[in-house]
């Protein structure tokens, strides 16, 4: 590394793929565990002689070489690190100092530093106890699709017949002469990937995609004991909820479930593609759904949730993470999860092909609700859909309002102009005045946690380029004068933007 790229990390600060140690006193226990946290997850870059905030301490000179060769005792020591790995510390001089950087690649094998699993978390190392965890861990190193997963004693007499007639007229009413047509059950099971073989055993049977798909409600809770989908309604009590769907059917009617939750709860809004009327919170719904029952890790004991409340729709799922942070159109690289399920989702209508779903996302939400989405991907997959009360329907914008005002494309451009121009103006207004009420540095933190709620301390310094103690610092002023309050756990909260700002 250069001197400008270590510039640059260590103005960002202590992310999930960058730790730094002091080292003042030679390698400590806890930069193993860093290592092993990095092997298990993404991988990462290690930096001895730098503080936790990024000021660069350095390390003795005299003493790197002698460092370096015991950091390399200690990985290649099974009796320590299980397995075994080989890496190439360098010595680098920094602005007069000497520090010692260790890149970490990702691993294929689940590491264990001193018989104990540690994974990466943000910017933390993890110990990992749980056994649903480790087994988590053990599927996304050896990149299984659980969905795969043979079940020789499920027979025909396990699943909904009457499902997949539906699914053959919805693949019809698409495709007239779709394939699946003049195929019988069994065949169309077999053609879907449905009903497969296991090359290693020579087992046959229904897959677990299968039977999540079309199967009896019992035979589904006998294999997968925790799956379930809790859809919920949060806008009068918080505490609880308005209104709740506990839903742990087939998948096929479980999205429409889920649907029908979402257009029962939420204000749909007028909307035209060319001269073709749409659903722009059927859209929305119909994307975060798919994503919920597609993408899901159907091993992890975690309840998936789909939450509408006043000011967002709120989804999260457990997820076998290929990367972690926020997801954009811009760095969208697409990965199957299941990739079975995915597939018959899209021959029946229910999805699209892989990565249309986020474009679609920040395309809808954009006319729903003026905003943008934010999506994270980790172990928790994290949808959140801004609701906007100026481009809601609670300010009479109802589909029959508009079509009994509404008769061309101009006048309905003319309302959607005229209400971003009132939003922009008011955004405006609210952004000066915040600036006139904080500091500068504090001002810029408020705008970023406005335009990222979900924002980590890491994220925010990498968008200002403040470290990580400074945001720290300038969080709690933002706290102390009440602009800003913490909803929900660190790992898993928002930011929420006081009542007091949103009126401005």
């Amino acid at each position: 590394m250069d001197d400008a790229k270590l510039r640059q990390v260590f103005s960002v600060g202590e992310t999930i793929a960058v730790e730094f140690k002091r080292g003042g006193n030679g390698v400590e226990a806890n930069t193993y565990e860093s290592v092993c946290s990095f092997l298990n997850r993404f991988g990462g870059d290690l930096f001895l002689g730098v503080l936790d905030d990024g000021t660069v301490v350095g390390v003795p000179e005299k003493a790197a070489s002698s460092m370096v060769k015991n950091f390399v005792k200690v990985i290649s020591n099974p009796k320590l690190m299980e397995p075994t790995v080989y890496l190439a510390p360098e010595i680098l001089k920094y602005d007069g100092h000497t520090i010692i950087h260790v890149h970490v690649a990702p691993s294929g094998e689940v590491h264990k530093f001193k018989n104990v699993i540690y994974d990466r978390v943000d910017d933390a190392d993890v110990k990992v106890t749980s056994t649903s965890a480790i087994a988590e861990m053990y599927i996304r190193k050896q990149n299984i699709f659980t969905e795969k997963r043979i079940y020789k004693f499920v027979d025909n007499g396990d699943l909904r017949t009457d499902v997949l007639a539906k699914c053959r007229r919805r693949a019809v009413n698409r495709i007239p002469n779709h394939p699946w047509k003049d195929l019988s059950d069994e065949e169309l099971l077999k053609s879907a990937g449905l009903y497969g073989e296991n090359r290693a055993t020579g087992e046959k049977g229904y897959n677990l995609a299968g039977i999540l798909l079309l199967g009896k409600d019992e035979v589904i809770r006998d294999i997968c004991p925790a799956y379930r989908t809790d859809a919920l309604l949060r806008r009068v009590n918080l505490d609880r909820y308005d209104d709740r769907e506990l839903v742990r059917t087939n998948l096929i009617e479980s999205f429409d479930r889920l649907m029908e939750f979402v257009a029962k709860n939420l204000p749909d809004k007028f909307s035209l593609e060319g001269t073709v009327s749409v659903s722009l919170r059927d859209r929305i719904a119909r994307e975060m759904i798919s994503n919920i029952l597609i993408h899901r890790e159907y091993s992890s004991s975690y309840i998936a949730k789909l939450i509408i409340e006043k000011n967002r729709l709120y989804s999260e799922n457990a997820c076998r993470a290929s990367m972690t942070g926020e997801i954009t159109p811009e760095n969208l690289n697409p990965d199957p999860k299941n990739p079975l399920i995915a597939s018959f989702f899209h021959e029946i209508g229910n999805a699209d092909e892989l990565g249309s779903g986020t474009r679609n996302l920040f395309k809808y939400t954009r006319l729903y609700s003026g905003a943008e989405p934010v999506l994270r991907e980790g172990d928790i997959f994290i949808i959140s859909i801004p609701l906007k009360p100026a481009f809601s329907m609670e300010n009479d914008l109802s589909s029959e309002t508009v079509n009994e005002t509404v008769n061309t494309n101009e006048t309905v451009n003319e309302i959607v102009n005229e209400t971003v121009n009132e939003t922009v103006n008011e955004t405006e207004k609210e952004n000066e005045t915040v600036k006139s009420l904080l500091s500068e540095e504090a001002a810029l933190i408020y705008l970023e946690i406005k335009k990222h709620p979900s924002g980590t301390y890491s994220e925010l310094s990498g968008n200002t380029g403040f470290s990580r103690a400074k945001i720290a610092r300038l969080i709690k002023e933002l706290k102390e004068k009440g602009v800003i309050e913490r909803v929900g756990s660190d790992k898993q909260g928002m930011w929420k933007i006081n009542k007091f700002f949103g009126d401005i």
